[in-house]
């Protein structure tokens, strides 16, 4: 059986085995974030056992319709059809991985809020990349972000990654959040949504980092 995690509260997997499989409960919201180029994409498309919205999904649709069209002319309506799809994700029900670079917190306090109306928790896994992987991982897809932008994806990126590692509760609305190494996500299998009354889950033999209990999603 391969060693699974049920994540709860904050899970930093720096320097430390990783799971073979995250197990979230069935329903409920898991965002994947990460510098641009880190592997979020590739990770969902391999891993995911759900529903998948990804903004990446919506570019490329558009930049099939509009070949030869900058991207900037058509960014804004990029946003609105990703956010338009992942409205209508969040009001059919059913768990879903989102797709967020994390440079708009207000994102995730929106989801936070809407899962928490509907009775589900929202949960968070970062994938840890260096800013020189992420940029090798730009090369490599062919797709460079501006120095301005990159910088403001470090800054936004630091500021989540501290949500693992930090001391004291979670942000209201938010059950989990994992820092996962980009060399331990090579090595995950699976992300499953699973039913709460279903079989034991069999955790990594890890010394787990310090919990806080579980406080119930707000609206705030």
């Amino acid at each position: 059986m391969h060693p699974q995690l049920r994540p709860h509260a904050r899970h930093d997997l720096t320097d430390r085995p990783a799971p073979a499989r995250l197990a979230y409960p069935a329903d409920d919201v898991l965002v994947v974030s990460g510098l641009p180029g880190s592997g979020k994409s590739t990770l969902m498309r391999r891993c995911a056992r759900a529903r998948v919205i990804d903004s990446q999904h919506t570019r490329a649709a558009f930049a099939r319709a509009l070949p030869g069209v900058p991207y900037a002319l058509y960014r804004p309506l990029v946003r609105l059809a990703h956010y338009l799809r992942l409205r209508a994700a969040l009001r059919a029900g059913g768990p879903l991985v989102v797709h967020d670079c994390g440079t708009l917190p207000w994102v995730r306090r929106a989801l936070a809020r809407r899962t928490a109306r509907q009775g589900r928790r929202l949960h968070l896994l970062l994938l840890d990349a260096s800013p020189a992987q992420a940029a090798d991982g730009q090369r490599r897809r062919g797709r460079r972000v501006s120095r301005y932008a990159f910088a403001r994806h470090r800054r936004a990126w630091a500021a989540l990654r501290a949500l693992a590692t930090a001391d004291g509760p979670l942000p209201p609305g938010l059950a989990s959040a994992v820092l996962l190494p980009r060399e331990a996500a090579a090595r995950l299998t699976a992300i499953e949504f699973t039913s709460p009354d279903g079989p034991l889950a069999l955790h990594h033999p890890v010394p787990a980092p310090r919990q806080e209990p579980l406080q119930a999603a707000t609206t705030g």
